[in-house]
């Protein structure tokens, strides 16, 4: 069992509904004279839905345990993304609602880690971080050195997110896949 205030980001549990969820975002709340209350983010693992709800504390659940397998995401075609098990080269499916944000993030023959729940596939996880290469920018004129100016950039996945005006075409950047948000240069 998993106590309400235990849950992380990436925990998968199973709710008061029965239902198989991961968490999403978490948040500890308390004002001054009311009990603490845990708002989560959640979602469900079967049909990709995201739902918001609050918990008590002390609210208990019932953990799932997952299994991990190396994969490689092939294609998707728009309502099926593509996988191959690395161990059986055998081909699997997700429905890409499932995924959530994760299919902005996969590029052809990228590995990932393929979640097993009762030894059925049903959904990939990310890295924190990935390396992606910079496809299209704006060019960032001389000058321009204030270091919180920041500029849209796509990615070669077709992401588009915010990095400095330093950022050029060709260049490989680090992403958080939580957040969306730029992390650093890569240089090699």
């Amino acid at each position: 069992m998993i106590l309400a205030v235990d849950l992380k980001n990436g925990n998968i549990f199973e709710n008061e509904n029965g239902q198989m969820v991961t968490v999403i975002s978490y948040q500890h709340h308390r004002k001054s004279q009311s009990r603490a209350v845990i708002r989560v983010k959640v979602r469900n693992l079967e049909t990709g839905s995201v739902i918001e709800t609050a918990y008590r504390p002390e609210d208990k659940f019932k953990e799932v345990s997952v299994e991990k397998r190396p994969k490689t995401f092939l294609y998707s075609d728009g309502k099926m993304a593509h996988f191959m098990d690395d161990q059986s080269y055998e081909q699997l499916e997700c429905p890409v609602g499932k995924m959530g944000d994760a299919l902005k993030f996969l590029a052809e023959n990228m590995k990932v880690e393929g979640l097993y729940l009762n030894d059925k596939f049903f959904n990939i996880e990310l890295p924190a971080n990935l390396v992606l290469e910079v496809t299209s920018t704006v060019p960032g004129v001389k000058g321009d050195t204030v270091s919180n100016m920041m500029k849209m950039a796509t990615l070669n996945t077709g992401l588009e997110i915010k990095v400095p005006l330093f950022i050029k075409e060709g260049d490989k950047v680090r992403v958080d896949t939580r957040t969306f948000e730029y992390v650093e240069r890569v240089t090699q």
